[in-house]
């Protein structure tokens, strides 16, 4: 299917900025240079006829209610109006610092991993440009402790934070050192092709929008050829699917409009919870969660549990439902970096498609979309009896 493409169209006012350095009237926003077909977090606006544009980010945390941040990228000698609010990054990122390893994902599948100077979690990284150059780029630390020192001595055009519940720890900080920040949203996104269209604004925060349109062109032809091979395999049987592991005495299940559940649904599964219709996992006790797995022909994503004997002492009494005792039992840690790290997590949010086609191979066995399953393994039973 054809990614329905939307460059240019009027939108109402917002507010006024200068067209150019050189006394140009003030106009204003006039022009939607990219509106999202899957994502709802951001879009990209300017003025006919000027060069720079503005990335908004609608949904920056969770229940952030109204537009998070606007970032003006100043091209051709243009600047933001009289009493900007947002931030301004000059023609275009050349040095990034990243706070999440699923930007990098982002990033490499536009061929900018070169643009990474700072990184949190640096070590536990996969991508091979990366590595290659661990030794050039700033380990900046986690959001909660960074290293301002080093992202001033660095230096870096701009950051790519995040906000979980409210703002980043890093906002305040960042403004009062000068150095531009970029809310990443994709995390928040329902559908996983609305997660992998963020490459969109990044690629237009380095220059090369372009690019980053005719990448996620290909990853919809992808996704939506392979959704197609599931739909037709999918009417013979959809199994049921459990998801995750408890953590201490929780369970916490994946709400119904979340990525992954998307993902099972689109790859020919059903999800066996339907308790919660917010955008937040919903933590259940353990009863409910034998019941189930219980229901399950299949179980993914068991995190840090990495064998059926791990999973049978962490779940006591689980062993005995059907998905266990059959052996199908999945979690996404086929693929691991030098230092620990997952590459799920980076990866994935980038490549859609491979995780719907490992998900079509474990729902569907008979299918022959994929020679071996990329991100996901099947638990070994090693000593369970």
């Amino acid at each position: 299917m054809e990614m329905k493409k939307i460059l240019i169209f009027p939108v109402l006012a917002i507010f006024s900025i200068s067209c150019s350095s050189a006394g140009n009237a003030s106009v204003e926003y006039d022009t939607v240079h990219y509106s999202p077909e899957y994502a709802s977090g951001f879009d990209i606006v300017g003025n006919m006829g000027c060069s720079s544009r503005v990335v908004r980010v609608k949904c920056a945390w969770q229940e952030a209610d109204s537009t998070a941040m606007e970032l003006f990228i100043a091209r051709g000698g243009e600047r933001p109006p009289k009493g900007f609010k947002g931030q301004v990054l000059e023609d275009h990122a050349s040095r990034l610092a990243v706070m999440s390893s699923s930007y990098v994902g982002l990033l490499s599948r536009l061929d900018a991993c070169d643009s990474i100077a700072a990184i949190s979690g640096r070590k536990f990284i996969s991508d091979p440009e990366i590595l290659r150059r661990m030794d050039d780029i700033l380990e900046i630390s986690s959001d909660s402790d960074p290293d301002y020192e080093g992202l001033l001595s660095c230096p870096v055009d701009l950051v790519l934070i995040y906000g979980i519940s409210s703002q980043s720890p890093m906002e305040k900080k960042l403004v009062s050192l000068g150095i531009p920040y970029f809310y990443m949203g994709e995390y928040l996104e329902e559908d996983p092709l609305g997660r992998a269209e963020w490459i969109v604004p990044l690629a237009e925060i380095l220059g090369i929008r372009e690019r980053g349109e005719s990448e996620f062109r290909s990853i919809v032809h992808r996704y939506d050829s392979l959704k197609t091979v599931a739909a037709g395999l999918s009417s013979r049987k959809r199994p049921a699917v459990m998801l995750n592991a408890p953590y201490v005495d929780t369970w916490f299940m994946a709400s119904p409009r979340s990525s992954i559940v998307r993902m099972i649904r689109d790859a020919g599964g059903e999800y066996v919870y339907k308790g919660n219709d917010t955008n937040r996992s919903t933590p259940v006790d353990r009863e409910e969660a034998f019941m189930l797995a219980s229901s399950a022909d299949i179980w993914l994503d068991t995190g840090s549990i990495s064998t059926l004997e791990e999973l049978a002492r962490a779940c006591p009494g689980f062993a005995s439902v059907k998905c266990f005792r059959k052996g199908l039992v999945y979690n996404n840690d086929a693929r691991k970096s030098p230092g620990g790290g997952n590459e799920f997590w980076e990866t994935a949010p980038a490549h859609p498609d491979l995780v719907l086609q490992d998900l079509i191979r474990i729902f569907h066995p008979e299918a022959t979309v994929c020679d071996s399953l990329y991100y996901y393994r099947k638990l070994p039973y090693n000593n369970i009896k």
